[in-house]
């Protein structure tokens, strides 16, 4: 079957990529149940490698799991900071999450007995976790399209996160994701901001024909 995209749709599709921001600052609020799913459907339409699908989301209803998850995020930044030295201050000045504020909190996560499933995976079994983030970048850009933020937590210890949620064995925790309105879209990346880091200019993460250093590239 042949989908022929209007000019429109193709620069709403540019659009929507270019101005996705990974946000942290939520107004509460609700998403009915309807738009949930059509966000939840966009992600389940993701590509997977042997169509594995190894995606499985978890709402959390439960206000005190929500809280019991915020306090594993807490200890995370804590020990994050730690672990980044001369910027541990720098980093707990940053908004790294939104658990409390948002309307909706998933946990994404890989699901069990993933060794069943070698096509595309003998040699690269992390394409599992390939797959999922594929389905995590299509909610957010539907997310966006909606007009609804969107934000991925990762820290947390991932086995005390398993226990709260009674996940089985050889299932993997990846994502935290913060969704739901917000007052305003961030301008920027929130990190280029805060001077955490700047986007690489694209010409210096293109290779031909081998790798290359930055200096290479420059002289071919």
């Amino acid at each position: 079957m042949k989908t022929d995209f209007s000019r429109d749709d193709i620069d709403a599709i540019y659009r929507v990529i270019a101005v996705r921001r990974d946000m942290r600052h939520f107004t509460g609020g609700e998403i009915d149940d309807t738009t949930l799913t059509r966000l939840l459907s966009a992600a389940h339409q993701a590509p997977s490698v042997g169509y594995m699908q190894p995606w499985r989301f978890i709402r959390i209803r439960k206000p005190r799991l929500r809280e019991q998850l915020y306090d594993l995020v807490q200890q995370e930044i804590t020990a994050s900071a730690e672990a980044l030295e001369e910027r541990g201050s720098e980093f707990l000045q940053l908004k790294v999450e939104g658990i409390r504020e948002c309307a909706e909190l998933i946990v994404v996560a890989l699901c069990d007995q993933r060794e069943r499933y070698l096509f595309g995976r003998r040699t690269l079994p992390e394409m599992d976790l390939a797959s999922a983030a594929c389905a995590i970048q299509n909610l957010w850009l539907a997310a966006r399209a909606e007009n609804l933020g969107m934000g991925w937590v990762s820290l947390f210890e991932p086995e005390p996160l398993k226990a709260l949620l009674k996940m089985p064995d050889g299932s993997h925790p990846i994502a935290l994701l913060c969704l739901g309105p917000v007052e305003e879209f961030y301008d920027r990346p929130m990190l280029e901001t805060a001077q955490w880091d700047q986007r690489r200019p694209l010409h210096t993460l293109i290779m031909e024909d081998g790798w290359q250093t930055e200096n290479e590239a420059d002289d071919d």
